[in-house]
């Protein structure tokens, strides 16, 4: 029931202890072991006379830094730094109300250490600071599962020991809030929000119109999320949403920063990203959306990145901007294996009028879905096709 508050509470006592000298791996597992302790000790719902604000203890935040300070403190004991214990006995915080200090994005920064290459700050920082899951991360980065872990264990080892005074540069940082505004968006653990307000704090601190472009991009896609599922849950696609209950002043925000990022001419993938979010949000409808001018978007972010995943999302353009044979020989030079290859098919086999190829798709692409919202609209399409294919 205090899962919410845990949470909110984790990336401060992290980073509260890192400041206190520990060195990162050592304090996330004593963040860890602090975490389950107040699990097991907690009241299952706040008393009323445990506190005044509803808390289930009288100062959380307070009772985690001390408790993770102490498993700290008996794991330093137990090892080779045996020898620093008198030292770290007299650092331990005195009793009291911590500091309301939001460490978060500057945990951020301390993960995307330049010991550390740029993708495995990234995944660090998510497992650690973000609180996605392993295979979360190995679905963003299209590796298998074990990779991910390995990759994890393995940036763990790097900075074991290392002192966090070097923080890493802003576009490592940049693509942890990407990933993890991805995930909140379209995965199982809410983070978009979370996303959005450390990249305004990241913006505020930060000029830079590739930070600009990235908020620009989160607020444009986070104008639609209320349109993005049915009253029952279910997915709806972009084509059929009710653009009315689009977020037009989040849509306004974006396109304001977007413009301003732009003119400085610095293009980047986020910026590019951005602007085809915006020509999105810019038609009435769906049938007014301007795909040549989305193409030619995506064309520059290609060159950009040279992502796969950017090249299949292409397909779809062009499929739209000249016809659906178009975008299925632009998907043909693309590895099948690729997530939602199979799904982009269905759907340029159906606009071209083959129904049972495209049902056979369909079918397939719930198969390989990676979450369930996603498998239940596939297995819908599929079986809305065979449904017209027997009339």
């Amino acid at each position: 029931m205090n899962e919410a508050l845990l949470r909110s509470l984790t990336p401060s006592v992290l980073g509260i202890l890192v400041r206190r000298g520990a060195d990162f791996a050592a304090a996330e597992d004593a963040v860890q072991d602090a975490l389950v302790e107040a699990v097991r000790v907690w009241p299952a719902a706040p008393s009323p006379s445990s506190s005044s604000r509803g808390y289930p203890v009288r100062d959380p935040k307070g009772w985690l830094v001390t408790v993770a300070w102490r498993k700290f403190l008996d794991a330093t004991r137990a090892d080779a730094a045996r020898r620093r214990r008198e030292d770290l006995v007299d650092e331990e915080p005195a009793p009291g109300p911590a500091p309301a200090v939001d460490d978060t994005l500057q945990l951020y920064f301390l993960c995307a250490h330049p010991s550390l290459t740029p993708s495995s700050a990234v995944a660090l920082t998510l497992r650690a600071v973000g609180g996605l899951t392993t295979r979360q991360i190995a679905q963003a980065y299209l590796v298998p599962e074990a990779t991910m872990a390995q990759r994890i264990s393995r940036a763990k080892r790097t900075v074991s020991g290392v002192r966090f005074d070097q923080p890493g540069d802003v576009a490592t940082v940049l693509r942890i809030l990407y990933l993890v505004f991805n995930e909140g968006y379209s995965g199982d653990v809410d983070l978009a929000a979370e996303a959005i307000r450390l990249t305004r704090q990241l913006a505020a601190q930060v000029d830079h119109p590739e930070v600009a472009g990235l908020l620009a991009l989160m607020l444009l896609h986070h104008a639609r999320r209320a349109a993005r599922t049915a009253p029952d849950g279910s997915l709806v696609p972009l084509a059929e949403q009710d653009r009315g209950r689009w977020d037009t002043e989040s849509i306004a925000e974006g396109v304001e920063i977007l413009q301003a990022a732009l003119a400085r001419d610095r293009l980047g993938e986020f910026q590019a990203q951005a602007a085809i979010a915006a020509l999105h949000a810019d038609a009435p409808t769906a049938e007014e959306t301007d795909w040549v001018q989305i193409v030619e978007w995506y064309d520059e972010l290609a060159r950009l990145t040279d992502s796969p995943v950017v090249r299949l999302n292409r397909a779809v353009a062009v499929g739209e901007a000249d016809g659906p044979r178009a975008g299925l020989a632009a998907l043909v030079a693309l590895d099948d294996s690729l997530p939602r290859h199979t799904a982009v098919a269905a759907y340029l086999h159906e606009r071209d009028g083959d129904l049972a190829t495209a049902a056979r798709l369909y079918a397939e692409a719930a198969q390989k879905a990676p979450n369930l919202a996603e498998r239940d609209h596939l297995t819908r399409q599929a079986a809305r096709l065979n449904a017209r294919r027997r009339r």
